[in-house]
């Protein structure tokens, strides 16, 4: 197979303080090699508003370009076995981890999180390619005892072929490799399409993958506005499979699309997970838990804590200690100095924070701390802590997508038990008790495809990741993200 030559230098960038400013790339990858246009699009930085440079605002055209380049990638690929594939994998975990400084830093300076986990996002991205390159030789079939006499039956496991996947910019690295790298494993290929507004760590993932020796048109990134490149890679029947992370509202529409050629979907969808604390639980354990799983990312993640529901004889000294460990977080721009909490990707993210904020204030929340812009930067707010939030109120029924935890006073296990399943999104979901049987009745009674019990931090590579109701299909991670990718052949064998 040819093998795909590392991506040119990038022209024009602006200093992230790389140590290989090689890795910014200015450009999609398509069958091995860089491709440009005519229009572009600016990338920057949300903590400073500086522009970090350009990605090409590639359509319909090149997308179809890419689609071609996995296909005729796709036989030599699947046809390398499962160790080689493993192997490649390797190498490129390798990379990854040897450029995980730089990766950090330009992660931090496109999407704004705090330098500190944008470290742990890589060595989490990381962590997908080595797990699937040990998983890509244990994708096992069966032998089924035959019905009659002269016949067997066996079960083959094979890639189901191109797929194309679209990844949202609140995880740029982990995102990527938590599909990339199952679908590499299982010996598909990918079309990658990642948010134009944090396309850089994506690109950066690509050249590291072709240095490590993935072939020309294994993995292929197209960037620019999502319209007319989803169109191609919902609609081509080249395409076998289509994976999405980003809002419940457009996944539902890029499912439908996908019907069209009955493609293989999964879909990672928006959360509005329930945080509960029971009288019994060790409250500074759910202090920490809150604090890891609300305000993390500035509360930009999937399986941020939304609700939060406190029992009513702890719900006092709860809040006092939110609050106060709340209110000590220190937000600035990432790439400056030591920081706990970094900007909102955009203004409308902000607004709609705002909007959340002045509904619950209007139904008779106080403001513990918070609730406020901040002089760092356009799109920064302060942490913010809620008391009294009605349960009716927006925070509670939308996904806010920010730093500001509003919380609602309860009574019983099975008022909060209903309470937190009165949702359409089951993504996931947060219980604090030391009562053992409540442990068991909640964590299988709760609506959701993850629970995290005692704890605010559920994602691990070795565990499946996804959820149920209009939070998606499928899962992610652990042996379950392989089959995902995989296609089940039923062979009858008479004899």
């Amino acid at each position: 197979m040819k093998r795909a030559s590392p991506p040119g230098q990038a022209q024009g960038s602006v200093g992230v303080g790389l140590s290989d400013p090689g890795l910014l790339r200015q450009a999609a990858w398509i069958a091995g090699a860089e491709r440009t246009g005519r229009d572009w699009i600016e990338v920057t930085n949300p903590a400073s508003g500086q522009v970090l440079g350009r990605i090409p605002n590639l359509g319909a055209e090149d997308a179809v370009a890419a689609v071609a380049a996995a296909r005729e990638a796709l036989p030599g690929w699947r046809g390398l076995t499962a160790k080689d594939r493993a192997a490649l994998l390797r190498a490129w975990f390798d990379r990854v981890m040897a450029a995980r400084a730089d990766l950090a830093r330009l992660l931090t300076a496109e999407q704004g999180k705090p330098l500190a986990e944008a470290e742990g996002e890589i060595a989490y991205a990381a962590a997908f390619i080595e797990w699937f390159a040990e998983e890509a030789r244990r994708a096992y079939g069966d032998v089924i005892p035959g019905h009659q006499a002269d016949k067997r039956i066996l079960v083959l496991k094979q890639p189901v072929g191109v797929v194309a996947a679209v990844t949202p910019w609140n995880f740029p690295a982990a995102m990527v490799t938590r599909k990339v790298a199952p679908a590499l494993a299982a010996g598909c290929t990918v079309v990658l399409k990642p948010s134009e507004l944090t396309p850089f760590t994506a690109l950066a993932l690509a050249r590291l993958g072709a240095e490590a020796g993935l072939p020309a048109g294994v993995f292929n990134i197209v960037t620019g506005a999502p319209a007319p490149i989803g169109e191609v890679l919902t609609g081509s029947p080249d395409v076998a499979k289509f994976t999405f992370t980003g809002s419940t509202a457009v996944g539902k529409q890029l499912a439908a699309a996908c019907m069209g050629t009955v493609k293989r979907v999964s879909l990672e969808l928006g959360g509005n997970a329930p945080f509960i604390v029971f009288d019994d639980a060790d409250l500074e354990a759910a202090v920490d838990g809150l604090m890891a799983s609300k305000f993390r990312n500035t509360g930009q993640t999937c399986v941020c804590a939304n609700r939060v529901y406190v029992q009513a004889g702890v719900y006092e000294a709860f809040a006092a200690a939110l609050a106060a460990r709340a209110g000590a977080l220190r937000p600035g721009d990432g790439l400056a100095g030591v920081t706990d909490q970094g900007p909102l990707i955009s203004l409308p993210a902000l607004e709609k924070v705002e909007r959340h904020v002045a509904d619950a204030l209007a139904g008779g929340a106080r403001v513990l701390t918070g609730a406020q812009r901040l002089p760092q930067g356009e799109l920064f707010y302060a942490p913010t802590v809620l008391a009294d939030v009605p349960a009716d109120a927006l925070i509670n029924r939308e996904e806010t997508f920010g730093p500001v935890a509003g919380l609602v006073r309860f009574s019983t296990e099975p008022e909060v038990l209903a309470l937190a399943n009165a949702s359409r999104s089951g993504l996931a979901a947060y219980v604090f008790t030391r009562d053992a049987g409540r442990n068991w009745r909640m964590s299988e009674g709760l609506e959701a495809g993850m629970v995290g019990v005692n704890t605010g931090l559920i994602s691990t590579e070795v565990a499946p990741f996804g959820g149920i109701k209009e939070s998606g299909l499928g899962r992610e991670g652990s042996r379950y993200g392989l089959e995902e990718f995989l296609e089940a052949k039923t062979v009858c064998l008479s004899i």
